[in-house]
């Protein structure tokens, strides 16, 4: 199982650890909100982060905008906002697009590839819930987990 979050704003609840506890890698689509962020999720896997639009302090500069992240069979492209895809998916043999920014969960196929928003973990915007996601990696493939954190 991967955890996928994204948008925590320097904010990680003990509830999402929880949440993410018993993943073998977790990703984070960013707007980490600061380097201890990646330090409490590290304390439970490793952990491999994109940079948000939100991540300008120096200690963000050595994360990437985009990664190409490969575990098990599975190819996943990491990106925070979607709109700056830069590359074809299906062309490129990606498995899953992994993204935030938007706050919101969402999890859809196109065109046989999964693309997958954990929404936020972070503090509350609006009246959106707080979530994180799941991947489940099988033999048959990925099936994505949503997860509300109770406030």
């Amino acid at each position: 199982m991967i955890g996928i979050i994204s948008d925590t704003h320097g904010l990680v609840r003990p509830q999402v650890i929880e949440a993410l506890t018993g993943a073998e890698l977790i990703i984070h689509a960013g707007d980490i909100g600061n380097p201890d962020v990646l330090k409490m999720l590290e304390t439970i896997a490793p952990v491999i982060a994109v940079r948000g639009n939100n991540d300008h302090d120096p200690w963000a500069e050595e994360i990437p905008l985009t990664n190409v992240v490969e575990h098990q069979s599975y190819l996943f492209y990491v990106l925070h906002e979607l709109d700056d895809l830069d590359l074809d998916p299906v062309a490129s043999e990606i498995s899953a697009v992994i993204f935030g920014h938007s706050h919101r969960a969402s999890a859809e196929r196109r065109k046989g590839v999964l693309y997958l928003n954990p929404g936020s973990a972070g503090p509350r915007r609006f009246t959106l819930p707080i979530t994180v996601a799941c991947l489940h990696l099988t033999d048959a493939g990925l099936t994505p987990e949503i997860i509300e954190i109770e406030n």
